[in-house]
């Protein structure tokens, strides 16, 4: 780390503590050359995988994407704000998980209803049914179906 007032590169850590409930390091440093004290942040750099959609594009995780598909499937639903962020957290997790620099939008729609089979069974329905692109009623079923039968 250099020194913000002279520029060397040449600090010692004099303490290091955990913050912002243990996501963040502050560290108290020294310079070695001008003598002059700093504190500095550090937090782990969490990367989500590129998106790869249906047609073979490319695109960045969009997290605002992500809640809103989620919020319009459990639109006028009683499922908590805080249960719904958290559901969130998870997908992000997931993806995050698989260590993968890019992941096909299959697995981003998969793992957002397996969050929503949890959270509202007609939420997992609504999401499914635009995700899988129902046709007719007899899908409608069969997947109401398969749930209940997870269920039981």
């Amino acid at each position: 780390m250099h020194c913000p007032f002279c520029g060397t590169h040449e600090t010692k850590v004099s303490d290091s503590r955990l913050v912002a409930e243990g996501d963040q390091v502050r560290r108290r440093r020294q310079c070695l050359a001008c003598g002059e004290r700093f504190t500095t942040y550090e937090t782990a750099e969490l990367i989500m995988p590129r998106v790869i959609k249906g047609d073979g594009s490319r695109e960045s995780f969009d997290e605002h994407k992500l809640r809103a598909g989620m919020m319009r499937a459990l639109e006028k639903r009683p499922v908590s704000a805080e249960a719904i962020e958290a559901a969130i957290v998870r997908v992000r997790q997931t993806l995050r998980a698989r260590g993968e620099r890019e992941v096909a939008a299959r697995i981003v729609g998969e793992a957002v209803m397996e969050q929503l089979r949890k959270l509202d069974q007609v939420a997992y329905i609504r999401f499914a049914s635009v995700y899988r692109r129902f046709q007719d009623l007899d899908e409608f079923r069969a997947e109401i179906e398969r749930l209940t039968g997870d269920l039981s």
